[in-house]
């Protein structure tokens, strides 16, 4: 089964599983928090803690349960492998963001700097689904989503669906010859 169809098709059985599992109602009573790890066996959302390295004033966002048993996607496990290329790891991203669209429809891909981006993609979003490890080797220290060079990666959303992705390459200078871009036009009009 093409790697592709295996995201579609996890993606669909988690989004199936989060609509069941989801309360029709709230539940009544005062918010409590859980562990920075979302809680998979929970049945009613609750304030998710804030990580760390985010700031203080940063509000409590809802969880949801995974009714899949799985903390995290395998989506993007294959990014920055050993013996990959930049292209192979351009199009794990552009599949990490086709995962998170089929998850949030109506919102669009996540915004921000590449940090927000990346702890969205971990974890921090409405649901506390995290389409990427926090630990992933692909994200550096201070919490960006790196190329495999270590230079981090610059996202800019074209659009509520369109996210083109840029790596600065081997020379990890952003602008040379050796720049890679992940231009999601380009690949829809091939296919």
């Amino acid at each position: 089964m093409s790697r592709a169809l295996q995201v579609i098709l996890a993606t669909l059985v988690l989004a199936v599983g989060l609509r069941l599992a989801w309360p029709t109602s709230p539940a009544p009573g005062p918010a409590t928090s859980s562990p920075a790890r979302p809680n998979l066996t929970a049945t009613t959302p609750r304030s998710a803690a804030v990580p760390d390295s985010a700031t203080s004033a940063a509000p409590a966002r809802p969880e949801a349960p995974s009714v899949t048993g799985l903390e995290r996607s395998d989506v993007a496990d294959a990014l920055n492998r050993t013996g990959g290329t930049i292209h192979q790891d351009l199009r794990v991203m552009h599949d990490v963001f086709t995962a998170w669209l089929t998850t949030y429809r109506s919102e669009g891909n996540p915004v921000g700097e590449n940090e927000d981006i990346t702890a969205a993609l971990c974890g921090r979003n409405p649901l506390g689904v995290a389409f990427i490890a926090r630990d992933h080797r692909a994200i550096n220290s201070q919490g960006a989503l790196c190329d495999r060079w270590g230079t981090p990666f610059r996202f800019h959303q074209l659009s509520g669906t369109r996210m083109e992705i840029r790596s600065a390459g081997a020379d990890r200078r952003f602008g040379t010859p050796d720049d890679a871009l992940w231009a999601p036009w380009a690949v829809e009009r091939e296919g």
